[in-house]
């Protein structure tokens, strides 16, 4: 795998940790935002190993998963549901007046579920990717 691919899906694992630390430690919003950035720096890992491109710079995850040339099945339909995360969870007024209140663990527990499902298609479509390539 380019380093840069690597360094945007070591980036991503990192990100799913610190997603469930959050989670654990009662903090939803920001497990939230850090399952966002572990999905976004799993596509932008892809789109660099597969597509040999530079990823668009946006955080839209639907835009990125276009770009990338994956199929997550099912999974795909959680980067809609997760995108708005990006802003929403960090910012008083952004969607919630109080994201750390009003985003529920349920809700940040099942998309962080998904998070951690679309990292590790994303990982397995890489390692594909790089071996058909040898």
């Amino acid at each position: 795998m380019r380093r840069e691919a690597r360094n945007w899906y070591d980036g991503a694992l990192i990100d799913l940790e610190e997603a469930k630390s959050a989670l654990e430690g009662g903090r939803p919003n920001w497990a939230l935002f850090a399952a966002h950035q572990a999905v976004e720096k799993a596509l932008k890992a892809a789109i660099v190993a597969l597509r040999r491109e530079r990823p668009p710079r946006t955080h839209d995850l639907t835009e990125l998963y276009r770009a990338s040339g994956l199929e997550l099945g099912e999974n795909s339909i959680a980067l809609s549901e997760l995108t708005p995360y990006y802003t929403v969870a960090r910012y008083p007024n952004a969607g919630l007046e109080r994201p750390w209140e009003g985003i529920s663990r349920e809700l940040a527990s099942r998309l962080l579920e998904a998070a951690k499902r679309i990292v590790e298609v994303v990982g397995e479509e890489i390692d594909r990717g790089n071996t058909e390539r040898d």
